[in-house]
């Protein structure tokens, strides 16, 4: 009877530990592969993250493909930016942009996007059910723009440095602090419109902070760093996402993640993996969009055949500067924004467009 008992107990722990599978370094993209990741930007109500815990069902065979993008391993060797991320293994090229990352057995970090430096750690490697990590905090942005065109007028000098000796603003700094937290606490089966696969549900959560500063001086008496809170508070911003990952060998890539609203209570936007012909079936690349001037300083225009479309500009981090609703055109008045790459974001019932904006 013991005996019995023991082979039924030895047979139930070798299936559940089969059934859980671990991640490595070598199931996600490489130099050479090419995967197609789609965007459905209004899922189905039926979409949900589901419940922690072992022996999960997803069913996310309802998303629909809004817009596809072709992401294709290449090697940073021979890029344009390649001298700016030296620790960059393999390049990402995503309609013609350019994403540095450096892949290891203990991560996938993003060094680098174009030829701005980056320092943000997309997955911790190997991922196994219960994985609990933390990365950061890390400074993803410190920028030093100069304020020669009075952007902050000088009269603010006294009140920031509490100094009334000081009456010149030399500079401003943003300074941009991310820490995200992974979790691993999901695993089971995942089906969306390209199949069913096993899959480790991991969610992870990014905090960033957004703080300002000033340069303020006088002159014979040098100047200082003060913080600008005062009238610029201090910015921080939690995202949620739900990712699954497989190490199925067909895969290479995150099978799908969601987004979620600022309460983490409903899915905001849908990405999932589709396949090659699925992509150009579903090829947006009829719609018109003008986007100019780009670069500019202090302003663009957006012409587009969208009828009721919105618009989002998100920095670099992907927080939200602006956005509105409009019909076919509009402009947008970028005269305040600090210098740098911006994402703008278009959006209708059926398509979703991003095109790079970049503020000289």
């Amino acid at each position: 009877m013991k005996t019995t008992l023991f082979t039924i107990a030895l047979a139930f722990f070798s299936v559940n530990a089969l059934a859980q599978i671990t991640v490595t370094d070598s199931d996600i993209i490489s130099v050479g592969d090419i995967v197609y990741q789609a965007v459905d930007s209004i899922p189905p109500s039926s979409i949900t993250v589901g419940t922690p815990g072992s022996n999960q069902t997803w069913n996310f065979s309802s998303l629909q493909v809004m817009e596809v993008d072709a992401i294709e391993g290449i090697s940073p060797v021979g890029t344009p930016y390649e001298s700016i991320h030296p620790n960059a293994n393999i390049c990402v090229e995503i309609d013609s942009e350019l994403m540095y990352l450096n892949k290891s057995s203990a991560g996938l970090e993003m060094v680098g996007y174009s030829n701005v430096p980056l320092n943000v750690l997309m997955i911790p490697l190997p991922l196994v059910y219960g994985l609990n990590q933390q990365s950061g905090p890390n400074t993803m942005m410190d920028s030093v723009f100069d304020n020669a065109a009075g952007l902050f007028d000088n009269s603010f000098a006294s009140i920031i440095s509490a100094n009334p000796s000081f009456n010149q603003i030399d500079s401003l700094k943003i300074k941009v602090v991310t820490t995200s937290d992974f979790n691993v606490d999901a695993w089971g089966d995942i089906t969306i419109p390209m199949g069913t696969y096993d899959a480790l549900r991991m969610k992870v959560e990014e905090t960033n902070t957004t703080e300002f500063f000033t340069y303020c001086s006088a002159s014979g008496l040098g100047g200082s760093w003060f913080s600008a809170q005062n009238f610029f508070p201090i910015e921080t911003e939690t995202i949620n996402r739900y990712q699954w990952w497989s190490n199925d060998p067909t895969v290479k890539f995150m099978l799908a993640e969601l987004e979620m609203d600022s309460l983490n209570n409903n899915v905001e936007v849908a990405t999932f993996l589709t396949d090659a012909q699925t992509a150009a079936v579903n090829d947006f690349t009829s719609s018109f969009v003008a986007v100019f001037p780009n670069p500019t300083s202090d302003k663009i225009i957006i012409n587009t055949d969208f009828n009721n479309c919105n618009y989002e500009l998100v920095d670099v981090n992907g927080s939200i500067i602006t956005s509105a609703n409009f019909n076919y055109s509009t402009e947008i008045d970028l005269s305040k924004n600090a210098k740098g790459i911006y994402f703008l974001k278009l959006k209708n019932k059926n398509e979703i467009i991003t095109k790079k904006i970049i503020i000289d």
